[in-house]
Formats: C-alpha cells, sequence, structure tokens
C-alpha cells in the first residue's frame, strides 16, 4: 500500500487524482466518508474520470461523453461505455489515504 493523499485533500463529494509508483493513474473518491479508488481512464474513450462529477450513490460520471460507472464495483452503467474500471484497495489510517497496486 502506498500513501497517496491525506484525507483532508479529499472532501465528501470530491474526486481527486493520484499517480501511484507504478505510474498508474487513479482516481479517489469520497462517498459521504468512505474513500474509494477506481482507475482515472474512462472505459469509452480514456478521459480522466476524475475530470468528472461525483454523483449521488457513488455514480461517477464522466465529463467527456457522460458515461456513468458505479464507483464502488467499478461497473459501467451507462452507455456509451461498456466495459468497467478497475478498482483499487484503499485503507485511511492517522488522517492518510493509502492505495495498493494491485487491482482489487
Amino acid at each position: 500500500m502506498h500513501r497517496v493523499a491525506e484525507l483532508d485533500d479529499v472532501p465528501p463529494g470530491a474526486l481527486k487524482p493520484v499517480v501511484l509508483p507504478s505510474g498508474a493513474r487513479v482516481c479517489l473518491a469520497n462517498l459521504d466518508g468512505e474513500i474509494v479508488a477506481v482507475r482515472d481512464v474512462c472505459s469509452h474513450q480514456a478521459f480522466p474520470l476524475s475530470e468528472g462529477t461525483l454523483l449521488p450513490g457513488g455514480i461517477i460520471e464522466c465529463a467527456w461523453h457522460g458515461a456513468r460507472f458505479d464507483c464502488r464495483s467499478g461497473a459501467a452503467l451507462t452507455p456509451p461505455a461498456e466495459e468497467p474500471i478497475a478498482r483499487y484497495a484503499v485503507t485511511v489510517r492517522d488522517g492518510g489515504i493509502y492505495v495498493d497496486e494491485e487491482i482489487a
């Protein structure tokens, strides 16, 4: 696990891009205190999901073409995306957000 951000860096309702030591781009999302992490790349056309919007219910909407994803499961919910996005294991401790390199 790698410390990628401070909990204060991702307030409720926010998305935050981070980069793991491997170079993988990850999008952190704060769902009313629950931190989740998904690959920061829309499966439709590789646009950064962190530039999108976190909607109620843990849904990330891509700013480019409006595809929506469940950030807890990674499932693609609406076209034009058909493929899911990868999820990463997250641990929050001592005010830090830690993300595993391995896809969950």
